[in-house]
């Protein structure tokens, strides 16, 4: 325990450094230093996947319980969103995740003992279909982040404050991005839907009803703001607005039930 303790504290701190040398440049003319941004929290990444890895498979089987799962879900949405800003302007982007996955790191150090939730490697089907949900739903909150992105420029240049998006990408480009990352999210969460559906027992079941009904309906409005962008020409307030609801229905789908049984009863 001593070892999460110091690495979680470590990965805290360099996640918290990162996002701070955003923020405080972020809107400088020449924005923030990306290098030193992403220096920083390369190293935050790689303490972090090692603590995962400790939490993860510290005994016999797979340990899912929530907080690891969080914690593993906030590592992917980083390493991702890090990879996108080596190549492309994100910088809204960054202190919003670098500072969720800085702070969970630290909560995680004063939670209290909770039950393991083993996951039999054997199980390769439902392996799968929880793997393939967790990649779904990371690429999901990252294109709600961009979805948040699009609004926030859209908006400066309608008030024509041009120095506050001086230093971020071009409108058209961050929205092309948006769908991009939209499509391959949603596409991902159809195939883990049917996986579940097709070859899981019990995925259908009373007690895992409300999971599958609130998946099943973040995956419809998914594809409804798809549908109505590429056909509908729907952009703006309304893709955001629909993209905030699909990502609490989904969150509330996979997290909603298992919070209420680690954390209240």
């Amino acid at each position: 325990m001593n070892f999460l303790v110091i690495g979680s504290s470590l990965a805290f701190l360099l996640y918290i450094l990162a996002t701070l040398a955003i923020v405080t440049r972020l809107f400088h003319p020449k924005g923030p230093n990306i290098t030193l941004v992403l220096s920083l929290a390369t190293a935050a990444i790689i303490v972090h996947a090692f603590n995962d890895a400790l939490l993860f498979f510290s005994q016999d089987v797979i340990n899912f319980n929530l907080p690891n799962v969080i914690s593993l879900v906030s590592l992917i949405i980083t390493v991702v969103v890090t990879l996108v800003a080596l190549k492309f302007k994100v910088s809204l982007l960054l202190p919003v995740v670098y500072g969720f996955t800085g702070l969970w790191q630290l909560v995680i150090i004063f939670l209290p003992p909770i039950d393991s939730i083993p996951l039999v490697v054997e199980k390769v089907i439902l392996l799968s279909h929880i793997s393939l949900a967790l990649i779904a739903y990371c690429v999901l909150i990252i294109a709600t982040l961009f979805a948040f992105q699009v609004t926030y420029i859209n908006v400066k240049l309608k008030s024509k404050n041009l120095t506050a998006v001086a230093h971020l990408p071009p409108l058209m480009q961050v929205e092309k991005q948006l769908f991009s990352i939209l499509t391959i999210g949603t596409a991902i969460l159809f195939v883990s839907q049917f996986i579940g559906i097709a070859f899981l027992e019990g995925f259908l079941a009373k007690e895992n009803a409300h999971k599958t009904v609130l998946s099943l309906v973040s995956f419809s409005l998914y594809c409804l703001i798809l549908w109505g962008h590429f056909v509908k020409g729907w952009r703006g307030q309304k893709v955001l607005v629909l993209m905030i609801s699909a990502s609490g229905l989904l969150t509330l789908a996979y997290f909603g039930s298992r919070f209420v049984k680690e954390f209240i009863l």
